[in-house]
Formats: C-alpha cells, sequence, structure tokens
C-alpha cells in the first residue's frame, strides 16, 4: 500500500479556519522587525498564515491582528502596505 503524503494544515489568524498550507498566504516578521507578505513563503523569519480572502485581509487591519500575533506594536503603515501588496496583486 503506498504511503500518503501528510497534507500541513495552517490555521488562519483572521477566520481561524484551518487549510492547506498552500492555499494560504504567509506574513513574515523579520529578525530586523520588517513585516511583509510572503508570495515565496520561503522568507526567513517568524510566520503567520492568513486566507487568500479579502475578507480576511481586510480584517487584519480592523483587528489589528499583527500587534497579537507577532506581539509587537505594529504600525498603521505596515498594514496598509500588505493590503495594498494583496489587492494590487489581485488587481
Amino acid at each position: 500500500m503506498p504511503k500518503l503524503k501528510k497534507i500541513p494544515l495552517r490555521q488562519c489568524i483572521a477566520c481561524r479556519e484551518a487549510k492547506e498550507k498552500r492555499d494560504m498566504l504567509r506574513l513574515v516578521k523579520t529578525p530586523e522587525d520588517k513585516i511583509f507578505l510572503d508570495f515565496s513563503g520561503k522568507a526567513s523569519g517568524r510566520g503567520a498564515y492568513i486566507c487568500d480572502n479579502p475578507a480576511c485581509i481586510a480584517k487584519l487591519k480592523k483587528s489589528r491582528l499583527l500587534d497579537r500575533v507577532f506581539s509587537c506594536r505594529v504600525d498603521e503603515s505596515v498594514y496598509t502596505a500588505i493590503e495594498g501588496e494583496y489587492f494590487g496583486r489581485k488587481g
């Protein structure tokens, strides 16, 4: 019987739903405290996952979720930049 490959799951920080890692977007906080969307999924640093969904991206800013996830004060411009990156990529 062939060995089944385990599919990695990650939990969205906005809606708390567990989905396959490949269906999620990764947010990264580097050791230099730079926070950005990691489309490659390979950037070094502390990672958090969010659904590839406009509602979850909007909730990220509204609820200031990055402040909680990365245990630090995240500037408003970071949230704006992430929204810009996400919606710019979609358009």
